[in-house]
């Protein structure tokens, strides 16, 4: 009896903690690119709280690892004459059962270069499939529920854009010309290593403006992926009376991102920049972030960063001009001495997902020396203070240094499956004037730091049936100011200043042809607002904004 009482007390410990501790597995098919069975393939579990399963796929390509911890974890699969498989990130829950396909390549399928074709998808579960086979994943979900999450179609090895855009970009000097031929080229390389060519051919006299941009990106079996770009660009300006005033600018970035169990994200990495205009300027660019995953829908991220963050990719890449003018380097003259923009930003954000809606709050610190402002008017070089832009009517001036610290507040909210509304609430410094009626050439004397409110909307989504994709924001500042708030918000809540519009329309397909259409447009502060009004040299008005009001449009054909 009395070892009969022990039995059912340690029974009654036990049972709580088996509860909670269920052991889960890891299930699946293996199968060639042409949908055969693969028998006697080696599948490989990965994880922090196993020091590595291996199991064996059956006749019909079957394996099953059991006895599994609750947790994030990897399988690799490997088998004589192919190529090597990973897939990452598979969120295991207690009790549970993942359900797995799995598809081996050979070589020859890795090299070829006539491109694949799929079916579209709506790239909700992009974080969990990383590779480029079709592979349904079983997840489930906050709630409970279970779903299927598709896989990205097998991805074309070889892809391209070719995009035709006129139009003032609006972002003062080294900005695009008024119409500019952009490209990109995009091979894939032994589904591992990704090769990418990319620029921008612009009208101008004598040498026509150019950026070139050529990248290599190889992913590593433990999630690393060091990337290497070398960036070239030359940009004639012509009319500014200036002697050696042809920007030439060489850039060699250097990234990686590396994956420390399922709990902390690595990314850093530094650019070189040598920059020729009227005599040789030279900055090394560091940047970097740690984030650390509290919980499957909490993050805590600290960044830091040394130049101002390319706002592109929400648009894709023939949406804005190829030169990479929204991104550095940002170059203002002084008494005909030029300076590149040196900025620090430090950030420390933290971010829930809650269903369909994610929070973001952050606290930033900025320090930015040699700013350069963006100015609207007829305005030239004649007196060393300003660098014109013939191209979009703009010009672009040297700026007091400052420092600033803020907070940030960003909701977003998925409405529906193809609309997202977003709002952002900052607060920060800002370059203002401090007494109005000045010239010019006195702003920097009388420009102080403020502290400013901005809030911001965005909607984004796309048309069901036409498949028009559009963005609307509208960023408001509590003041006049001379540079944005948070000038370095890279989160998803991050808008220009004022009134924004941009459309991207596919067109139909033209019969046999691979390649398909779309028409893209792009308005900036559609109002004009936010102009603050200073004399020229001459006694004429010019304008310091945020951001000018700008219209730009296009085709980029996508192959």
């Amino acid at each position: 009896m009395r070892k009969l009482g022990y039995l059912v007390v340690a029974l009654g410990l036990a049972l709580p903690l088996w509860c909670v501790e269920r052991p889960a597995s890891i299930s699946g098919y293996v199968y060639s690119a042409n949908g055969q069975p693969q028998m006697g393939a080696a599948v490989e579990v990965l994880g922090p709280a196993i020091e590595g399963l291996r199991v064996f796929t059956d006749e019909k390509g079957f394996f099953t690892a059991r006895g599994l911890f609750p947790g994030t974890y990897s399988v690799k699969v490997s088998a004589p004459a192919f190529l090597p498989t990973l897939r990452e990130r598979i969120s295991v829950k207690a009790g549970a059962s993942v359900l797995l396909n799995l598809t081996l390549s050979t070589l020859f399928d890795a090299v070829q270069f006539a491109p694949r074709r799929g079916s579209e998808d709506d790239g909700d579960w992009d974080w969990v499939l990383r590779s480029t086979a079709n592979r349904p994943v079983l997840r489930f979900l906050p709630d409970g529920s279970v779903v299927v999450a598709k896989a990205h179609p097998q991805r074309s090895d070889l892809k391209g854009t070719l995009a035709f855009v006129a139009g003032s970009a609006s972002q003062g000097f080294g900005s695009v010309s008024d119409m500019s031929t952009a490209f990109v080229v995009e091979k894939s390389i032994f589904s591992t290593d990704t090769i990418k060519f990319l620029g921008d051919v612009g009208s101008g006299p004598g040498v026509p403006n150019t950026v070139m941009r050529a990248s290599y990106k190889h992913q590593m079996l433990n999630g690393s992926t060091p990337e290497v770009a070398f960036t070239m660009r030359r940009l004639s300006s012509p009319d500014l009376g200036l002697r050696d005033a042809d920007l030439q600018a060489l850039a060699l970035t250097m990234t990686d991102n590396i994956i420390v169990g399922s709990v902390l994200e690595l990314k850093f990495g530094s650019e070189l920049q040598s920059v020729q205009f009227m005599g040789k300027v030279t900055a090394a660019r560091p940047f970097g972030s740690i984030t650390a995953h509290l919980s499957p829908n909490t993050k805590l991220e600290y960044s830091y960063s040394t130049s101002r963050p390319n706002r592109r990719d929400e648009k894709g890449f023939d949406s804005a001009p190829a030169d990479l003018s929204e991104s550095d380097p940002r170059v203002s003259m002084a008494g005909f001495s030029p300076a590149l923009e040196k900025a620090n930003h430090q950030e420390i954000a933290v971010s829930h997902r809650e269903g369909d809606t994610s929070m973001q709050v952050a606290l930033y610190t900025d320090r930015l020396a040699d700013p350069a402002l963006t100015g609207v008017g007829d305005i030239s070089a004649l007196n060393g203070e300003v660098l014109p832009d013939v191209y979009s009517g703009t010009f672009t001036y040297q700026g007091r240094d400052f420092e600033t610290r803020g907070v940030r507040l960003v909701l977003e909210r998925k409405l529906a499956s193809d609309v997202s509304a977003t709002v952002n609430y900052s607060y920060g410094g800002v370059l203002d004037l401090d007494r109005g009626g000045v010239s010019l050439q006195d702003v920097r004397n009388y420009t102080v730091t403020t502290y400013r409110q901005a809030l911001s909307a965005k909607l984004s989504g796309t048309a069901p049936r036409t498949k028009t994709r559009w963005i609307a924001s509208y960023g408001w500042t509590g003041g006049r100011a001379l540079t944005p708030v948070d000038m370095f918000n890279a989160s998803a809540g991050q808008a220009d200043p004022f009134f924004d519009l941009f459309f991207r329309q596919p067109m139909p397909g033209a019969g046999p042809l691979s390649a398909h259409m779309d028409i893209v447009l792009e308005i900036r502060n559609l109002l004009a607002q936010g102009y603050v009004p200073v004399f020229g040299e001459d006694g004429r008005t010019v304008y310091l904004v945020q951001s000018a009001r700008a219209v730009r449009g296009g085709v980029a054909f996508n192959f």
